[in-house]
């Protein structure tokens, strides 16, 4: 469909308001889902973020990547297990882990960044100490119905996140790009859940935004019944709904992160679907936005 001049005009204007709210802040999106698939997809999500750049956002990406990581431990004939979730993850496969996340798909995403015209730069938690972090023990329940605890190798979850070297890139206008790999104090490399992460730099960072990239609309009342679409969701009414089962799935941890992210001081938290082409500037710039946006 083709937009008349005065039409595009008109849609300029309208994102005005957006664009002053947001000129100067900093907003962390998670990466993640389809988006980091399709190719077309891939190719929007990146024009998103060269806009937002380029008017006065200062925008942040943590990325994911598991299924990679599946993929090239069942191309070396290495199964994947799961508790809770949660990837088993002895020596080798933390080894395998850092090297899709870091060498692959975070130089793909500095590179397509790069070949718009932005400066992005390509970080892990072990590049200035940005993510330190401790073992992650995963809670398992026993036939008696008690909690215990049980070590899944190198699986990590943040303890602080160095500000610093953040602002100092942004202040030199270059774009980080954060792989979720965490360090210990000995120096271990700790692969971590990539919403967690984005919620803790969120929070560090202040964050005006949190965005999140997801596969599907955003939160339901009842997910088989789309007319209970929720499009604001309080910390209080995000807790209930875990709570009675209403949230569960994998969208736990990302409902998690956007409480994590809030108590944390970031201002808003949005679950949007990465799917939607050009979902970053729909939720930023429009005045309806789209996903469920989590809020104090």
């Amino acid at each position: 469909m083709e937009f008349s001049a005065e039409a595009k005009a008109s849609i300029l204007v309208d994102a005005l308001p957006y664009i002053q709210k947001f000129y100067g802040k900093t907003i962390v999106i998670k990466y993640g889902g389809n988006a980091m698939i399709n190719d077309d997809l891939k190719n929007k999500v990146m024009h998103d973020i060269v806009l937002m750049k380029y008017v006065g956002i200062r925008p942040i990406i943590v990325h994911g990547g598991g299924p990679d990581i599946t993929d090239f431990l069942q191309r070396i004939g290495k199964t994947s297990q799961f508790i809770n979730g949660l990837r088993v993850t002895d020596k080798e496969t933390i080894q395998i882990a850092e090297m899709v996340l870091v060498g692959k798909i975070n130089s793909e995403i500095v590179s397509r960044l790069n070949g718009l015209s932005v400066r992005a730069v390509g970080l892990n938690g072990k590049d200035a100490k940005l993510i330190i972090a401790h073992k992650k023990l995963a809670a398992v329940h026993n036939d008696n119905g008690k909690i215990r605890k049980i070590d899944i190798g190198f699986v990590g979850e943040v303890e602080k996140i160095n500000t610093d070297i953040l602002n100092d890139l942004l202040d030199q206008n270059y774009v980080p790009v954060i792989a979720p790999i965490g360090v210990g104090i000995d120096g271990a490399g700790y692969n971590i859940n990539a919403d967690y992460v984005a919620a803790e730099v969120a929070g560090a960072m202040h964050a005006e935004k949190l965005l999140l990239l997801t596969d599907i609309e955003g939160i339901y009342k009842d997910y088989n019944d789309k007319s209970t679409f929720i499009s604001t969701l309080t910390q209080e009414q995000a807790r209930r709904m875990i709570a009675d089962g209403s949230i569960n799935g994998g969208m736990i941890p990302k409902v998690e992160a956007c409480l994590c992210s809030l108590i944390k001081g970031t201002a808003k938290t949005s679950i949007i679907d990465g799917r939607q082409a050009h979902s970053l500037i729909l939720e930023l710039f429009t005045s309806q936005g789209i996903g469920t946006q989590v809020i104090r």
